[in-house]
């Protein structure tokens, strides 16, 4: 006769399966969140590409259809063997190539023009692949990111010691911490931009975009993120190492450069907020050229911020070691220019001070008196042109109330709206139906995007680059708090469309692609290039430019 089982042995075995599925199950969770932390190897891409930094490209491209030609007939492949290129020597992981630090002090010092674009000659190109540092992990996904870095992706601690008591980074362990202060709010950038919010509608959606000049690592940046408001921050590569490198890393919108000799790459009333923290500009200087730069991208209606000296010198003059007289002239000339240029003054409290750019020429009749007025017919022609001791016309308006440029809807609505650029017809070839038509047709494309890429919107792509951004329909379509696209208009487009991506609420900037982006390596999590070959297929495009800022 058989023997009967155990009631009692069988839930002990039962409780030991469970209990081993259940370890089991928990071990391989915290192993694959460890990894994907960023204290782990990364993801098997970055840690391929950080092993091997191979790549192969072409040599022979060809734009020309393979479909116009006899069906069957045979296409040569003689010589489309793939060309390899080496890594470049470790000395340049972080290498930027027109602002390369050894170029710049060959140029003149005088209004910062060598902290500018400098790009090398054909001759100078690299031909090899930057490498990235010893260690490279993926960066933390959105919002983590916005608080730790980790070291090995930037290993820079200087700027840990030199902002020490300023609360704008610190190190721990194997990353970096921000705890979101900066020179002028040791507090935290919460608080500052609470300040700031008191005078500057920024809750209601009115204030989307803003320029953030001598940006540090960025933090206001990053703070306003959670707003709804997003800025374009912009630092030299200087003696502060990797400031604007921290800020990408952290993934908040950056790029290097510099309120220097030529205009800043952006459309003519681009911006609804600038802003100066301590950002060591002479505002005063030349002139007012700078603020007559900073007046051009400010849409009608926008804010100028600026905190730290000069303002509030009478109680601060001592801590800042500079003499009263001299931050006396200094705040005079700011106050002056401003007049000038028909700011009003909306506050002054403590250090900082809050200018309202007026809505239209109508509303301030004595505007730039003094200065005469720019001659270029196209306010938007940024690219290389020399900065000027002018004042950018307002758009012409039919009433006194009316905002010169047309009047923008409050963010989200912006986002999707016909923009004024285009109601008006100030963009050539570019009706309402075709900008609704291009929404419609980019909503279905990033769909089937994310059909393919389910982690697109997760927090792991970050900062997404757009090569050819059109109407900022890809941009609009994929809009998202846990990301935020670089819309790039290149000089070669047949239609400048760039100021209605920012009238839609979104951030560009002015590029060719036969040159280097003013950004450091590894800066994109994911790269966009809708038509660029065809933009450029007469001409040489350094696409080992595009391998050297994706984030691997």
């Amino acid at each position: 006769m058989a023997n009967k089982s155990n009631p009692g042995d069988n839930r002990t075995r039962s409780s030991v399966s469970i209990f081993i599925v259940v370890g089991l199950c928990c071990f391989f969770y915290i192993l694959g969140a460890w990894q994907k932390s960023g204290f782990g190897k990364g993801d098997s891409i970055a840690l391929e590409i950080t092993k091997q930094t191979d790549c192969s490209v072409s040599p022979n491209l060809s734009f020309d259809t393979k479909h116009g030609g006899e069906a069957g007939a045979a296409i040569d492949e003689s010589d489309s063997n793939p060309k390899v290129f080496d890594p470049c020597d470790a000395d340049y992981t972080d290498y930027t190539p027109c602002q390369d630090q050894k170029r710049a002090m060959t140029f003149p010092r005088e209004n910062m023009n060598y902290r500018e674009r400098h790009c090398p000659p054909q001759e100078e190109k690299l031909h090899c692949l930057i490498p990235a540092p010893k260690g490279y992990v993926t960066p933390f996904p959105w919002p983590k990111s916005r608080d730790y870095v980790p070291f090995a992706n930037a290993p820079y601690k200087s700027l840990t010691v030199e902002k020490a008591v300023q609360n704008w980074i610190q190190y721990e362990g194997n990353v970096f911490r921000f705890p979101g202060g900066g020179t002028q709010f040791p507090q935290g950038a919460d608080k500052y931009i609470d300040q700031l919010a008191s005078v500057i509608p920024i809750k209601n959606g009115t204030v989307r975009t803003a320029l953030d000049t001598g940006c540090g690592v960025a933090s206001w940046g990053a703070y306003l993120l959670k707003r709804n408001v997003i800025a374009m921050s912009f630092a030299p590569r200087d003696s502060h190492e990797a400031q604007v490198q921290f800020a990408l890393e952290r993934g908040v919108p950056a790029v290097i450069g510099v309120l220097g000799t030529i205009k800043v790459p952006y459309p003519s009333r681009a911006f609804d907020m600038a802003h100066c923290s301590r950002c060591l500009i002479p505002w005063g200087a030349n002139d007012g050229m700078y603020m007559m730069e900073v007046d051009r991208v400010l849409r009608p209606g926008g804010y100028w911020v600026l905190s730290g000296p000069p303002i509030n010198w009478k109680v601060n003059y001592k801590a800042w070691q500079r003499p009263m007289e001299e931050l006396q002239e200094e705040q005079r000339k700011i106050e002056e220019v401003a007049k000038q240029l028909c700011w009003e003054k909306q506050s002054e409290k403590g250090e900082i001070a809050i200018w309202r750019k007026r809505v239209n020429a109508d509303s301030c009749p004595g505007r730039g008196d003094s200065y005469s007025t720019c001659e270029a017919r196209n306010p938007d022609d940024a690219w290389y042109k020399k900065m000027e001791t002018c004042v950018t016309p307002y758009p012409e308006v039919n009433s006194p109330d009316e905002v010169a440029g047309g009047e923008l809807k409050p963010f989200p609505e912006r986002l999707n709206a016909v923009p004024p650029r285009i109601s008006s017809g100030s963009v050539p070839g570019i009706s309402v139906e075709s900008y609704l038509e291009d929404n419609k047709l980019w909503k279905k494309h990033v769909k089937a995007y994310k059909k393919v890429n389910p982690i697109l919107d997760t927090g792991r792509y970050r900062n997404i680059l757009d090569m050819n951004a059109g109407l900022g329909s890809f941009a609009a379509a994929i809009e998202s708090s846990k990301l935020w696209v670089m819309n790039v208009m290149p000089t070669i487009a047949e239609k400048d469309t760039l100021g209605v991506i920012f009238q839609r609420g979104l951030i560009g900037i002015y590029h060719d692609w036969c040159e280097a982006f003013s950004t450091y390596p590894r800066t994109y999590d994911l790269i966009h290039a809708n038509g660029v070959f065809s933009l450029y297929k007469n001409k040489y495009v350094s696409f080992l430019i595009v391998c050297c800022i994706f984030n691997p």
